[in-house]
């Protein structure tokens, strides 16, 4: 009888995170009415199975890696409030006169309409922000590096972009990733994740741009670690649970 309870509790105690997508500890006593030890251990046993994702204070539901990339034109139409919100962070940390890498993302090119630099200069792989920037009259200079197109992302990859990348000194990266999960962060593009990992490498601060819903969502390839990274900037839809987990990480912007 007591398993059966057990079992019943643990039960619901996944229909929660489920439905709800993160709860708290708290939540769960109030919810349940056990004591915070026994949801602990309960929680502890959902993670250790691979039910749930633990974090401080509570726990999280478990994503799935996506097999199916969305290409940027599809990505420019989702969460695009929250783009802007992000992009416009990342713009105020621009000062005038660095040289900064502005990898590709849907998020990343709504920061040319946050800029007021009288002068800047910009590196990418991009095209679509390459483009971004070319439509406006902003004077910056402007450096498109070369490599193997690949359509679903627009951006430039391969041997030949890294090589120009690490000749490169940056003041500043923001870098887009498609998940992030603990300390990784990855994309669903192994050449791609390599030019990801050489612009930061070989500029002096690191950033990475992330709308809420690629926290704790893990993609195809592990690119870059985030305790390597100055700071993780992400929209107000975050999760403080989940914020506070990957603040131990780096600083949340």
């Amino acid at each position: 009888m007591i398993k059966l309870l057990k079992n019943e509790r643990l039960s619901k105690v996944l229909d929660m995170i489920n439905q709800r997508g993160s709860v708290t500890v708290h939540d769960l006593v109030d919810s349940l009415k056990v004591s915070s030890m026994t949801i602990r251990r309960d929680l502890d046993e959902l993670a250790d199975n691979d039910k749930i994702r633990r974090v401080h204070g509570g726990a999280q539901r478990l994503k799935e890696i996506s097999t199916d990339e969305l290409s940027y034109l599809q990505k420019r139409n989702v969460n695009v409030a929250l783009k802007k919100e992000i992009a416009k962070k990342v713009a105020s940390m621009i000062e005038p006169g660095e040289t900064v890498f502005i990898g590709p993302g849907s998020t990343n090119e709504f920061i040319v309409n946050y800029l007021t630099l009288d002068h800047l200069r910009v590196v990418t792989n991009s095209i679509p922000i390459f483009q971004a920037f070319l439509a406006t009259n902003k004077d910056y200079d402007l450096t498109l590096i070369g490599g193997t197109y690949r359509s679903r992302s627009g951006a430039l990859v391969g041997a030949l972009t890294n090589e120009f990348l690490a000749r490169l000194n940056m003041s500043k990266a923001f870098v887009s990733v498609n998940g992030i999960m603990n300390d990784k962060l990855m994309n669903a593009n192994p050449e791609e994740g390599q030019t990801q990992t050489a612009a930061l490498d070989h500029s002096k601060q690191r950033f990475i741009v992330a709308d809420h819903s690629k926290l704790n969502a893990p993609d195809f390839y592990d690119f870059y670690s985030l305790n390597q990274i100055d700071g993780l900037i992400t929209d107000s839809k975050a999760n403080k649970l989940v914020l506070d987990q990957y603040a131990t990480f780096t600083t949340i912007y």
